[in-house]
């Protein structure tokens, strides 16, 4: 770790805004607790609610906790405050917070700031996940030492500040709020990729593309001469008129005859990103493609689940929305296709996905929610099931050999489900019990 970050951390009081039960919160305290003087943490959630987490947290005596709200004097009275992802910029306590001249970052950002290895970054609407572990197959494929972060289940990036320096690069795949943490840093990673843009978390944006889209560019704004961005050529163009300090990349998909392991055309482009990505850290063509011949799905995306009965079932999950639920569609047959879908409106279009799974006549199951609702209105013979194992029950019995069990939501997870973890966990369990024989 270094000398710097130390002096940042040393003696000071912080203020931690978000705890959650996903692990990242928890790491980004215990980190704090072992570096700070005192560190508040606070959260919404009730201390019930958070029972593991604070469990997870006992031995820390310089921890104080404020659970079940916020109370604004450790919002004023504090060094600097870490906001959680997703906790909104208009949050009257991180304004209280700024009005009191405290600075305000995000963890992942902080992890940047002090990094001793260079950093590539991944974001996008689609694709970011997949793109991340599939640059980071190359690189160790290549011999490289690899330390991995950002927006990965249950990973503190911050946690993984200390040992950072035994690593060669670091791979972080980052969400919008995380590059709200770059962008005040004004900091971007050395080599930064942009997988794909379209519209999504429009409840937190209160609808306003431009805004996120202008988090998501801090991707590579503040990039400097000879760091590099890998986009595609759809959204260089919503950036064309940006000026351009580092070399940037325009990425096309890989040739089909590449025989990815992974289905869809949109794979295709994400095996050209990530190959791009690697080549500009010196990699050849021969690791890189050998490589990425042999990357399997990501949990979550388009993932392989196995086969029951002779047919196949696969989770894609993180799709939440139209286009990723097309995405999914698109790889696969239509007459061979039973969806799972449905969940919670985050209020975005569903026109397209309605009317490609009613042209193509799609067996679907819907999974309840608000936004199920909204697609009754247009298809009202769609079964809804209450539980994943209903909806996987419902599948079946509208399945045939050949087929493709495919959850690929469109909609957020909230209702059903505690979060998209919680939905895909639930999926993955009722799976295996179904073909173990044990359903």
């Amino acid at each position: 770790m270094q000398e710097s970050s130390i002096e940042f951390f040393r003696d000071k009081t912080v203020t931690l805004m978000g705890l959650g039960l996903l692990g990242r919160g928890t790491g980004d305290a215990a980190f704090l607790a072992q570096h700070c003087k005192k560190v508040f943490v606070t959260d919404a959630k009730s201390a019930d609610e958070l029972n593991a987490s604070v469990d997870a947290l006992k031995q820390y005596r310089n921890i104080e906790f404020f659970l079940g709200g916020h109370d604004e004097k450790i919002f004023t009275n504090t060094d600097f405050v870490i906001k959680g992802a997703g906790v909104r910029l208009d949050n009257p306590h991180i304004a209280a917070a700024r009005k009191n001249n405290i600075p305000v970052y995000m963890s992942t950002a902080l992890f940047a700031r002090f990094s001793p290895i260079q950093i590539i970054g991944v974001t996008g609407t689609r694709g970011k996940t997949t793109v991340t572990c599939m640059i980071a197959d190359i690189l160790k494929r290549a011999g490289k030492r690899i330390l991995m972060g950002g927006n990965l289940r249950g990973v503190s990036t911050l946690a993984l500040l200390p040992a950072a320096d035994q690593f060669d690069l670091a791979v972080l795949e980052l969400d919008s709020w995380q590059m709200q943490g770059f962008d005040d840093l004004h900091i971007s990673p050395h080599i930064g990729v942009f997988t794909s843009f379209s519209p999504d978390h429009m409840n937190y944006y209160d609808g306003d593309m431009k805004r996120y889209l202008y988090d998501k560019g801090s991707i590579f704004r503040h990039q400097k001469a000879g760091e590099v961005f890998v986009t595609s050529p759809a959204v260089a163009q919503l950036f064309e008129n940006e000026t351009r300090a580092s070399q940037w990349i325009i990425a096309a998909p890989l040739p089909a005859d590449l025989a990815l392991q992974v289905p869809g055309a949109h794979n295709l482009l994400n095996a050209g990103l990530a190959k791009a990505a690697a080549k500009a850290c010196g990699i050849d063509d021969a690791t890189i493609e050998a490589a990425l011949r042999d990357f399997t799905s990501v949990e979550g995306r388009l993932q392989f689940v196995g086969k029951w009965q002779e047919r196949s079932i696969y989770n894609d999950n993180n799709a939440t929305t139209e286009e990723a639920t097309l995405a999914a569609l698109n790889a696969f047959p239509a007459s061979s296709t039973v969806l799972i879908f449905g969940g919670a409106d985050k209020g975005l279009a569903v026109d397209r996905l309605i009317d490609y799974i009613a042209a193509n006549k799609i067996r679907g199951v819907l999974i309840k929610g608000s936004g199920s609702d909204r697609v009754l209105e247009r298809i009202k013979t769609l079964p809804v099931a209450h539980s994943m194992r209903e909806a996987i029950a419902k599948a079946i019995d509208l399945s045939k050999p050949q087929d493709n069990i495919i959850l690929s939501p469109g909609f957020a997870s909230f209702g059903v489900f505690k979060n998209e973890y919680d939905r895909s966990d639930q999926f993955m369990a009722e799976v295996k019990k179904l073909i173990e024989g044990n359903a």
